[in-house]
């Protein structure tokens, strides 16, 4: 699909494309949808084989934020920013103060924060140039890095998910297998531990596999072995569209439930994991405990309050199983619904307008 085609099709309000020659900073923007507030959204910096792959991923990532946003009772909208490039090797301060100028021409329509590539203090340097960024250091009065409260929210979710489908939200001896070792992964992974279930798990970086199985005991497997694990459970913590017709027909869980964005890699694996027996958690349900955390910083609050507040998503999570049931749907299919529902009826609320008495 065309650009164009791809925003009508996900209904992304806004994309602006950035470059700054002096930096090297080539950068796509996409602003999803700014009904329920302004545009809350992270710096992803990845080494994309395209510049057309980088808009595709902005728009959809735009689109889940959008959505989780929502699905949390968060005032926000939903938008992303992706670099393109290596952040290991072409990520510098003078790069990312480009992108918080380029922000900031926004006016507030967009707000940074963390992703894929990028950290706290990468949005110190953006908040040296715009006062629209989230997710800062806590020496600078932020919150910073949210991947604690995504791990968090995504532990809540399973718990939700694990109360149903085995009769009891425990987890102790579950077999749980997580897909990536990264800042949130390996958090989760942590505390699927401390709550006695036994990992198994992932990662293309070694480094990462040798903490897990030293700090924590978790059991390592290659990475295309993670999708045959016997587990009860099954956590996509890397990058999204994993969930697909093969990896479907390869999974031993019970439960789909992970950090990832955009898990589904088309709209109609949803009702495949129904079909299979195995219970979904929409991926903007569970991972939403990270824009929970931030939007509690825009308002001043910093953790003050998070947790207790993330720990709602186990109430989110048992809604959208209702609904599934209810409506006799996929628990994507109800969570969508429920997203859609909240946008419309605030936008109707917007475009209500106030009719001047003329007399006759």
């Amino acid at each position: 699909m065309s650009i164009i085609e791809q925003m009508t099709d996900l209904e992304c309000e806004q994309l602006i494309i950035c470059y700054d020659k002096g930096t090297g900073l080539k950068t796509a923007i996409a602003i999803h949808d700014t009904t329920l507030g302004p545009a809350l959204g992270g710096v992803r910096m990845w080494s994309y084989t395209s510049e057309e792959e980088a808009v595709a991923d902005a728009i959809r990532l735009a689109r889940s934020m959008t959505y989780k946003a929502a699905i949390a009772g968060l005032n926000l909208g939903g938008g992303t920013a992706v670099i393109i490039g290596d952040p290991r090797k072409a990520k510098h301060e003078a790069m990312m103060r480009s992108l918080g100028r380029f922000v900031d021409s926004l006016c507030g329509r967009f707000i940074a924060t963390t992703d894929v590539g990028t950290a706290s203090e990468d949005m110190e340097c953006l908040r040296a140039e715009t006062r629209y960024v989230t997710g800062l250091p806590p020496y600078l009065g932020g919150s910073g890095d949210p991947s604690t409260s995504t791990a968090y929210g995504v532990l809540r979710a399973v718990e939700a998910c694990t109360k149903h489908v085995f009769g009891s939200g425990w987890l102790k001896s579950k077999v749980v297998a997580v897909q990536g070792l990264g800042k949130v992964g390996s958090a989760l992974a942590r505390l699927l531990r401390a709550e006695g279930a036994d990992v198994v798990a992932c990662d293309i970086i070694d480094e990462a596999t040798r903490g897990a199985s030293r700090q924590f005991g978790a059991t390592i497997v290659a990475p295309e072995e993670i999708y045959d694990v016997e587990c009860d459970i099954f956590c996509p913590c890397a990058l999204g569209g994993v969930i697909s017709r093969d990896s479907i027909a390869r999974l031993k869980a019970k439960i789909v439930a992970g950090s990832a964005n955009n898990q589904l890699a088309d709209p109609t694996c949803g009702k495949q994991l129904a079909d299979k027996g195995i219970m979904y958690a929409p991926d903007y349900v569970a991972n939403a405990g990270g824009a929970i955390q931030l939007a509690l910083e825009l308002t001043g609050h910093g953790l003050d309050g998070a947790k207790a507040k993330v720990a709602h998503i186990y109430d989110a999570m048992e809604a959208v199983i209702a609904r599934a049931e209810a409506e006799k749907i996929s628990t994507d299919q109800a969570a969508d619904r429920m997203v859609e529902e909240r946008i419309q009826s605030v936008r109707r609320v917007k475009n209500m307008k106030g009719t001047a008495f003329k007399p006759f």
